[in-house]
């Protein structure tokens, strides 16, 4: 096999993972393919994701752009029937003239100004009140089995108020770990999520605040940094946003009163 090939794909949670060759040796590497998401036969949006948990994946992005409101039926549609999955309609409302194409780095792109991008959500109830230390001590209990193998994947975690874990998905796109997360939630009809934590194994970006936002969780942990726009908009919506959530530590950025020290 020349240097750079692919082959055996792994099947954990489908074919995330492939081995490739360098210096004469076998790696694993994180699989990334498109995505394609339709609606009633009409395509919404592709995405370049890790496979695995696509219906789930569909759910949540759906829900997390404001287009559905509850769990759909999904599945591959009859002329695409690899890389695609057919959500039945319909939309609860028009997403207009803007074109969805996401990568596996920055989630939705192009949209433009803030308020292109800000997803009505209500302001978040009071939620549970969670010790510090199990909020830094939230990330060592998410599932990341593909990443151990591979280095290469994101992971979001979703657990109920005492830190019970609930649902881990790992993705090369962190936007689309959460997504699943969410859709999985949604599927299952655990949304709003008011009484539980959401944890990302990476920075706290704009979109990742939104998602949660709109799935009506409370807490959201990272264990890299949030970003500015992160750190407003948490605020806005009344979450908890805690950051560098590591060796027995966390930042609070918002939110403080749903933290007990």
């Amino acid at each position: 096999m020349s240097e750079g090939a692919a082959s055996d794909p792994g099947t954990f949670a489908g074919r995330t993972y492939a081995a490739v060759e360098h210096d004469g040796r076998i790696d694993h590497v994180a699989v990334e393919e498109p995505l394609e998401i339709r609606v009633d036969g009409r395509p919404l949006a592709v995405t370049m994701r890790t496979p695995g948990h696509d219906s789930e994946l569909a759910v949540g992005f759906l829900y997390g752009e404001g287009l559905i409101d509850g769990a759909r039926e999904v599945g591959p549609p009859d002329d695409l029937p690899a890389n695609a999955v057919e959500v039945s309609g319909p939309l609860v409302r028009e997403p207009g003239e803007r074109r969805f194409y996401t990568t596996s780095s920055c989630g939705v792109c192009g949209k433009g100004a803030l308020k292109e991008v800000a997803v009505h959500s209500e302001r978040l109830p009071d939620g549970p009140v969670v010790p510090r230390l199990l909020l830094a001590a939230l990330p060592d209990r998410l599932r990341q089995p593909t990443f151990e193998r591979t280095g290469g994947l994101h992971a979001t975690g979703l657990f109920d108020s005492e830190g019970g874990h609930l649902v881990a998905r790992e993705d090369v796109g962190r936007h689309n770990a959460m997504d699943k997360v969410i859709g999985r939630a949604v599927m299952d009809g655990m949304v709003p999520l008011s009484d539980r934590m959401l944890c990302v194994s990476g920075r706290l970006s704009f979109e990742l605040v939104q998602k949660a936002a709109v799935a009506g969780a409370p807490i959201l942990v990272g264990v890299g940094a949030p970003s500015s726009l992160a750190v407003e908009l948490a605020s806005d919506r009344g979450m908890t946003l805690c950051g560098f959530a590591r060796g027995g530590r966390v930042n609070v950025y918002t939110g403080a009163q749903r933290v007990a020290d």
